[in-house]
């Protein structure tokens, strides 16, 4: 009785959250699995000419900006999720370590994670600007001349390569603060054993460190490519609506701006769907890679 009246109680506290999970996560991936078999789908008049299987996902398929946001969302993914753990880690490391000024380090690095992407894209855009740019500034000190990085024609590399660079900032704030609560769990003995042995700092970091986060890094590494493969944001925030720098519009278009494409056109007959579709195919594909990165981890992970 005493656990049934518990369970009663479990259930009353969990309800809130359970209703908002019903209603704005729940409800729109059961409605898009729903709305991509729908052919001609009108969302104004709530109407539709029949089913189909295949063709809301032609439609993606043949979209022209298709092949280039699947390019750039993969780019933006492997390169921005491995590099921005991976210096996590390092800052991490080199925070726990240290004695002075640990807390205003801290807040350093944790200032992205509360600041607006847009704001903090925006800021970077000015940083690679041609003529005035710190970014260039620094590299003409060394007899660099001006790279033009998001400026009027701007190559689709310079401009790839500034938005990697601001996505790897971008994303460092939370994994450097999961990665200091990891490394201040750990027990001090083994680190004090090594130190008795006179083991290297390299073979510490190897040996005892990276084994003993392995639980983190897994988690920071799985929660990072779910939110690459959604980059939409950093575009927008170091872009703007143009999705690339002026003259070379749409270069870095992303999967998720295809998305909103649709979305933007959603009172014409199967726009909704085709919406619905190339965010089934996110999905899946990041659906994948999470379940290989389960897989990978079960050899790699140390609990």
């Amino acid at each position: 009785m005493l656990e049934e009246k518990h369970n009663i109680k479990a259930w009353f506290y969990l309800a809130p959250a359970m209703v908002l999970l019903l209603v704005f996560t729940f409800y729109p991936i059961f409605n898009a699995f729903f709305l991509v078999f729908l052919k001609d789908y009108n969302y104004l008049q709530g109407t539709w000419d029949g089913f189909t299987l295949t063709e809301n996902f032609r439609y993606v398929f043949k979209n022209q900006n298709f092949a280039q946001a699947m390019t750039n969302t993969l780019l933006i993914t492997f390169v921005s999720v491995p590099v921005s753990v991976i210096v996590a880690l390092l800052v991490s490391v080199w925070l726990n370590s240290i004695k002075k000024l640990r807390g205003t380090f801290q807040t350093i690095f944790f200032l992205p994670y509360v600041t607006n992407a847009i704001a903090i894209g925006m800021a970077f855009a000015f940083m690679f600007n041609q003529n005035y740019g710190l970014i260039n500034t620094f590299l003409g000190w060394f007899g660099i001349n001006p790279v033009n990085w998001v400026g009027l024609g701007a190559s689709w590399s310079n401009a790839m390569f500034s938005l990697l660079i601001y996505t790897v900032w971008l994303g460092m704030a939370f994994k450097i603060m999961v990665f200091l609560s990891g490394l201040q769990s750990i027990d001090k003995q083994y680190y004090d054993a090594a130190r008795v042995d006179s083991t290297k700092r390299s073979r510490i970091f190897r040996k005892i460190t990276v084994p003993l986060l392995s639980p983190m890094i897994f988690y920071i590494t799985i929660t990072s490519f779910i939110g690459a493969f959604k980059a939409y944001t950093e575009v927008i925030g170091m872009f703007g609506e143009r999705l690339g720098p002026a003259g070379n519009d749409r270069a870095l278009i992303t999967v998720v701006a295809l998305v909103y494409d649709a979305l933007d056109r959603s009172g014409a007959p199967g726009a909704l769907s085709e919406a619905a579709a190339a965010s089934i195919i996110l999905f899946g594909i990041t659906l994948v890679f999470t379940l290989v990165n389960m897989q990978v981890s079960k050899k790699r992970v140390h609990y």
